[in-house]
């Protein structure tokens, strides 16, 4: 990449160009974002994740420009166009918008007013006209009338025509008006004719909206363009006419310079059929499209905080779990599962209307306990919840065994999918669905990452926002969360090994059918045995796999085994084994790490392993808590104003914030109701999966709505 693109990366972002070059030479050669985070801390000077995954952005996005650059070039040539001046003015263009305004005037167009106008020949009279040099227009359009231009007032209509559309593909003038337009047009909304009435439109709240478009928030701005799209709302930019006509004057007639009166009134004329029809509508669009890009990026970056909470939601661990999918009809099915995930039994009960049959569920559940040595209960939170909760509290259970309700979102999505059918080809989707719910307990991570992220209740308008955008910032996100978390090399489905550094779904089935011919893995070497498995993808993929009774310890730890021998070293040189090292914190504190620096090997690199040293394998995810809902409300109509009560947040918008509160609808806490102060990011305050205790300001029987605060009161 050249250094008109590193230095910019390196501007905006505050680093050094050699640090945004060395990170970019690491792309080139294969490296993903969180081996170059976490491995090659010298080479880019510790540059954190977020810092990395932002010069990819810029990487990916400046080699996208360069190959628009050379087609606009090769465009440009092929019509005997292309001046050195103007190769130079593209190939320092760092902008996708002023890159088209330049190409703008060579590119290939249908018949225009102007082409139409030049075919009659007036272009030169156009040029007179637009070099402010005539004094009188009139007489000199009449020396253009033939057989096509009837009379001189046809003449200069042509003209201006062509004056018009010149002035519309000037980039300077372009960029003025969409900088103009960005800072100050208001966005207006109302409803399309024939939905007025408001209280049968969702959309009401923007029968008569009106806001500057450079702070709109992103959720307002997607709702108004989601009401468009679905032929609720018509949308326009409102902004000052003849200021943006002066705006194109002084471009196209320079302060103090005399014109003839006849001559401005003809400049003047195209001025204002230029700006009308055609930059109007055009920057117009223009603006729209970068405003919804603003909030496309804004709600993504809310998904993506989002997603990485539930995906790093507490783990229960290997624990064995009895799960239960809750219904009133078609009864409660459950599943009884290993420590491993494993199903060992499968069942359905009936405790609810309009069956009833509560003493046999009892005999069931608590036959099934005893049997398989139950030390989890998992309840998705879907229809019947807070009934099947409150029955198996009745059940004489062991002490020591915890409830746990679970989100169901993209169970039903799972159950159904290639990868369920694969796992349990004879058992039908409630099972399988009862299953997940089960394995969400145990390890959010290794199950949530075999479901589309867009099935799992944390987007904000996930519909409505570029979903090229959205996919690479859902796939960074679960890629970042594995490898942050490290995974069992013995015990991952294929599905999350496919989001380690480096592997894919192809080498990920090779793992897997590796293991199950040979058996277990004994060493992170034996990797290399796999098919397709070569050094690049060993050297990417190996740090962020364990092995946690592999024979060397470094296995089950995040050093990486290119630095195996180093550690082995530093163990030698205080004539103590890697293990001993390890398991006591006396003996690494004898170790003097500034004696290993090299070359290769720096201080961040050091310290990590040192702090790996003292937790091998450590899971950076918490220990998860139970959350008891009230007791006496159960739902919507249980609910009084002023009553405080206790939740979980299970979504987070640019808004505010959703929580379950034990009944069917969630409540929402507006940002408003967060803080006493001002914040401008409910995140600020709340994180997905954090319980609180919220107080009820609003209920609305109507539309099942519920208002919450976190304010006192």
């Amino acid at each position: 990449m050249n250094n008109l693109y590193i230095n910019f990366i390196s501007k905006n972002l505050g680093v050094f160009p050699w640090q945004v070059e060395h990170c970019i030479e690491l792309f080139e050669d294969g490296s993903t974002i969180p081996f170059v985070s976490r491995y090659r801390k010298e080479r880019t000077g510790g540059l954190d994740e977020v810092q990395v995954t932002e010069i990819k952005h810029y990487f990916q996005k400046f080699d996208d420009l360069e190959k628009r650059k050379s087609v606009v070039i090769k465009s440009i040539d092929e019509q005997d166009k292309l001046t050195d001046e103007l190769k130079k003015e593209i190939e320092s263009c760092l902008d996708s918008n002023k890159l088209e305004d330049i190409y703008l005037p060579f590119k290939p167009k249908r018949k225009t007013k102007a082409s139409m106008a030049k075919a009659k020949g007036l272009e030169p009279l156009a040029e007179k006209i637009f070099k402010l040099g005539l004094k009188d227009c009139q007489i000199e359009a009449e020396s253009f009338i033939n057989d096509n231009v009837k009379n001189s007032e046809d003449a200069l209509s042509g003209a201006r025509d062509i004056i018009a559309e010149w002035i519309s593909e000037t980039p300077k003038i372009r960029e003025d008006l969409r900088n103009e337009y960005l800072k100050r047009a208001k966005i207006s909304s109302k409803p399309q004719k024939g939905n007025e009435a408001e209280d049968a439109s969702k959309y009401r709240n923007y029968f008569d909206f009106s806001g500057n478009i450079s702070n709109i928030p992103s959720h307002r701005l997607l709702a108004i363009l989601r009401g468009v799209k679905e032929g609720q709302l018509s949308v326009k930019l409102e902004v000052d006419s003849d200021y943006s006509q002066n705006i194109i004057k002084r471009r196209v007639i320079p302060n103090g310079y005399v014109v003839s009166k006849s001559n401005l009134e003809q400049m003047e004329m195209a001025i204002e059929d230029s700006y009308k029809r055609l930059l109007n509508p055009s920057i117009e669009n223009e603006t729209l499209r970068l405003a919804k890009e603003k909030a496309d990026l804004e709600s993504v970056k809310v998904f993506g905080e989002n997603l990485t909470a539930l995906l790093l939601a507490p783990p229960i661990g290997q624990k064995r779990v009895l799960a239960l999918d809750p219904g009133f009809r078609t009864g409660c099915k459950l599943v009884c599962l290993d420590s491993q995930g494993a199903l060992l039994h499968n069942d359905t009960i009936y405790p609810h209307p309009p069956v009833n049959d509560k003493i046999n569920a009892i005999k069931k559940i608590s036959n099934l306990v005893e049997s398989y040595k139950i030390e989890i209960i998992a309840i998705g939170d879907g229809t019947a919840s807070r009934e099947t909760e409150a029955f198996i509290k009745k059940v004489p259970l062991p002490k020591g065994i915890q409830v746990f309700s679970v989100s169901e979102d993209g169970a039903s999505i799972y159950s159904a999918s290639p990868v369920a059918r694969e796992e349990f080809p004879n058992y039908d989707v409630t099972v399988r669905g009862a299953i997940s719910i089960g394995r969400r307990v145990m390890d959010p991570l290794a199950e949530l990452v075999k479901i589309d992220p867009k099935s799992l209740g944390v987007g904000q308008y996930q519909h409505d926002i570029d979903q090229s955008l959205l996919k690479d910032m859902l796939d960074n996100t679960v890629v970042s969360c594995v490898n942050r978390v490290g995974v069992n090399l013995n015990t991952a489905s294929k599905h999350l090994l496919s989001y380690v550094s480096g592997i894919g779904p192809s080498i990920a089935k090779n793992i897997v059918d590796y293991r199950n011919e040979k058996g277990v893995f004994k060493s992170r070497l034996e990797l290399l045995k796999v098919r397709r498995l070569g050094e690049k993808v060993f050297e990417q993929c190996a740090g962020f796999l364990r092995i946690p009774d592999a024979v060397n310890p470094l296995d089950n730890s995040a050093v990486h085994p290119e630095r195996y021998e180093l550690v082995e070293k530093m163990a030698r040189d205080i004539n103590r084994s890697v293990s001993e090292i390890i398991k006591e914190e006396s003996k690494r504190k004898e170790l003097d790490i500034k004696k290993y620096v090299s070359q290769d090997v720096g201080l961040p690199t050091l310290n990590d392993i040192v702090e790996e040293l003292a937790k091998p394998g450590r899971d950076p995810r918490q220990t998860p808590k139970v959350l008891e809902f009230a007791s006496d409300v159960q739902t919507i109509e249980d609910l009084k104003i002023g009553m405080v009560i206790p939740g979980i947040v299970t979504n987070i918008t640019n808004f505010g914030a959703f929580v379950d509160i034990g009944i069917k609808q969630d409540g929402l806490i507006h940002i408003s109701q967060m803080a006493d102060k001002y914040i401008s990011n409910p995140s600020e305050v709340v994180k997905l999966q954090q319980h609180v205790s919220v107080r009820v300001i609003e209920v609305d029987l109507m539309r099942g709505r519920v208002q919450l605060s976190l304010k006192q009161g």
